[in-house]
């Protein structure tokens, strides 16, 4: 196809006539009949009106089904199956249904020409506290956009573990770096001062620590951490 030469991403494909083709969110029939498309994975989960988010961010799903709605040409049939299934997805995610009249179809949506300038500022939403803080703003040229801490990549994201091992509270072995017999201990400290400690047992001939103790037994060396420790687990 000619468009494919365009460019090397464009990848249009011919596809054989049908009574119905699906082109992204529309369905179109031969009758120029159209009717919402939604893709066998679709799933009917949207930010849940309990949610600790802004209102703002709970209804734009909710006036983007709308708009979608009431910007098609849908016949009087479809457009009553969209609207329920618009009414089960609001329900499903708790959200009061309120009626909603059919608007017109050739309604056009006027865009305002008037160009002010607004500096935007950002509030991270911790409920309604945020909205007594921001409501403050509303009528001066200062416009608040609202972020969450609660979205999937802070869920999902592992957390990151301090880059010095010896700062965790860890399972860990102690090898002795002559006889390479082990002792394993858990700490519910940081694993530096419980070194420390195994140290300064081992240099004062303390009874503290098994591990210094059986060193002056046999009389073996104590050893440099980096080979006498090992990490077994992270405790989080």
């Amino acid at each position: 196809m000619d468009f494919n030469t365009l460019h090397p991403n464009l990848k249009f494909t011919a596809e054989i006539e049908r009574d119905i083709i699906n082109y992204l969110d529309i369905s179109i029939q031969k009758l120029l009949k159209t009717s919402i498309y939604r893709k066998p994975t679709f799933r009917d989960t949207i930010i849940p009106y309990t949610s600790n988010h802004p209102t703002q961010h709970k209804y734009a799903v909710v006036k983007f089904l709308s708009n979608r709605l009431n910007a098609y040409n849908l016949q009087e049939q479809e457009y009553k199956q969209e609207l329920s299934v618009i009414q089960n997805i609001l329900h499903n995610n708790s959200f009061p249904i309120k009626p909603q009249k059919q608007q017109p179809n050739n309604t056009k949506r006027q865009h305002s020409t008037q160009t002010s300038k607004h500096k935007w500022a950002t509030f991270t939403y911790k409920g309604k506290e945020t909205l007594y803080i921001t409501n403050m703003f509303r009528h001066t040229d200062l416009k608040i956009a609202f972020c969450t801490n609660n979205t999937l990549e802070s869920l999902l994201k592992h957390r990151n573990l301090p880059t010095d091992k010896y700062a965790l509270y860890v399972v860990h072995k102690l090898t002795c770096p002559d006889c390479k017999k082990a002792y394993v201990g858990k700490t519910g400290r940081r694993f530096s001062i419980c070194y420390k400690e195994h140290k300064s047992a081992f240099h004062n001939n303390g009874h503290t620590s098994k591990f210094a103790q059986q060193l002056h037994e046999e009389a073996h060396s104590f050893g440099p951490i980096s080979n006498s420790m090992q990490v077994l687990h992270h405790q989080r």
